[in-house]
């Protein structure tokens, strides 16, 4: 969505290089980096071609180099370029809620124009004095995550896990908490994947409740899409367009909001390509020089202010599995903490399958979450490493040549790890399990339990898949009544 300023300010194109577009304008006219400028005409065949590209450099002899946010095919040299006298602008308020947007905050559901306010997709982060310096845990009601790898209020979570592990349905749940629980809504920014993926997703949510097609406006999400066939500048943008929406939730409506940003791997790899694209000398590894200065911009507007936070799970590809290539390695500098999802758990069936040994989080530390969490989360992560270590020896030789203590050990070990499995509420359609929110007190007590042996006469499968641990006590003496 492009403003025009009252006096329009017209310029030619003197070149076309793919994405890249020079524009010359009149002496003392020149646009200002970052502004949008509208190209509107007609190509060779006759159809309407209506193009925005985005100013990045300027170049002397009264000439802009401009990166165009959609396909540049039909532009020719001596089309008109009007300057819309701002950066792009996007649809921003409850009206998103529902619908799916492209980077220029154009809807793209076939579901008619957004009116109300728009903010400009270029803003400075909020000041110092603005931000909540205290550490606050962001409760989600998942056990795993409460426990073992506690989000930060406004903090930035890595999300690593191959094809088919889950991370859709986590984030999904995600939402419907944030919705549910706190009052709060989501944004999603799909960065450069694939488009079947995105429609996917969308039906997905239809289907689990968290966007409502019928009435969008009671839907818990907006959607933002620049997928991997679009030109760099809209990949390199749409994370923008989505942390825009999401601001304006934070700071006007004074909400929690997740944003959600899948993938941030491909916002620096189109950063790449524009930086190569507009001459610039590449760093290691062919990345942009500017690497650092393009993820610093996006990830301090995502925070926590004292009106309302932007807590941020961002998909990260890791490029041949290396954690010290240079996107993911600038990634890791602003990440509070990550969920890892494990293969070997979801082909155990224990959903979600978050990685209790890999998962990490800043916030576990005893003056931030208190002694009492602290130490349980901690003596939760050391029984599973005793099992874990104990597997080998199970393998070969079998539990029975186990100490006393350790069969103890992979006893206990065995129901926490059930009981780290949860009931979804966005995954009631395919379980038939009604969801389970668990408050974080909830989560300690039962693992408190489980630890102390107070629990030992239950069978393991009581404490598959359910809440809290009322439900697995009530669970496990229905079992034990029926093996009677």
């Amino acid at each position: 969505m492009v403003t025009t300023a009252e006096k329009t300010n017209v310029g030619y194109i003197s070149q076309i290089i793919g994405p890249v577009v020079d524009v010359r304008f009149s002496a003392g006219q020149m646009p200002k980096i970052y502004n949008a400028l509208v190209i509107k005409g007609t190509n060779s065949a006759g159809q309407e071609v209506s193009v925005t590209c985005e100013v990045q450099q300027l170049l002397g002899d009264n000439q802009v180099r401009a990166i165009s946010m959609s396909t540049t095919d039909g532009l020719v040299r001596g089309m008109e370029a009007t300057d819309s006298g701002a950066p792009i602008r996007v649809p921003v308020g409850t009206d998103t809620l529902g619908r799916i947007f492209n980077v220029l905050g154009e809807p793209i559901d076939n579901k008619g124009e957004v009116s109300g306010e728009t903010s400009p997709i270029h803003r400075a982060p909020p000041n110092l004095v603005d931000l909540e310096t205290k550490p606050s845990v962001f409760e989600t009601g998942i056990k795993v995550i409460d426990l073992l790898t506690p989000y930060r209020r406004g903090g930035k979570i890595g999300l690593f896990g191959g094809a088919g592990v889950g991370k859709t349905v986590i984030m999904m749940e995600l939402i419907n908490n944030i919705a549910t629980q706190h009052g709060g809504v989501s944004v999603f920014a799909g960065v450069g994947e694939r488009t079947r993926e995105g429609n996917d997703l969308y039906n997905e949510m239809i289907e689990s409740g968290v966007i409502n097609a019928e009435d969008p406006s009671q839907s818990k999400i907006a959607l933002v899409y620049g997928q991997m066939n679009e030109p760099p500048g809209a990949r390199m943008r749409v994370g923008l367009s989505g942390l825009t929406m999401a601001e304006y939730f934070r700071d006007v409506n004074k909400q929690d909001v997740l944003l959600f940003v899948d993938n941030i791997f491909r916002f620096v790899q189109a950063g790449s390509e524009v930086s190569a694209l507009l001459g610039r000398m590449p760093s290691a590894v062919g990345y942009q020089p500017t690497l650092g200065t393009d993820m610093g911009d996006l990830q301090e507007r995502i925070t926590s202010t004292t009106e309302g936070s932007i807590t941020s799970i961002q998909a990260v590809y890791v490029p041949a599995d290396d954690l010290t290539d240079p996107a993911p390695a600038t990634t890791f500098a602003h990440l509070d903490g990550t969920t890892v999802l494990s293969r070997g758990l979801a082909s155990k069936g224990i959903y979600p399958a978050v990685d209790p040994l890999d998962s990490t989080s800043t916030m576990l530390q005893p003056d931030i979450v208190g002694a009492e969490h602290y130490n349980t989360a901690r003596a939760v992560q050391s029984t599973l490493q005793r099992y874990k270590e104990l597997q080998d020896i199970i393998a070969i030789l079998g539990l029975d040549e186990l100490s006393e203590d350790d069969r103890l050990v992979v006893a206990r070990a065995r129901k926490v790890e059930r009981f780290l499995s949860q009931p979804f509420f966005v995954a009631e359609v395919f379980t038939g399990s009604p969801g389970k929110y668990v408050t974080l007190e909830k989560t300690i007590k039962g693992f408190q339990a489980i630890l102390s042996g107070d629990l030992d006469e239950y069978p393991e499968q009581a404490f598959y898949l359910v809440g809290d641990l009322d439900e697995a006590i009530a669970k496990g003496e229905k079992m034990k009544a029926e093996n009677k």
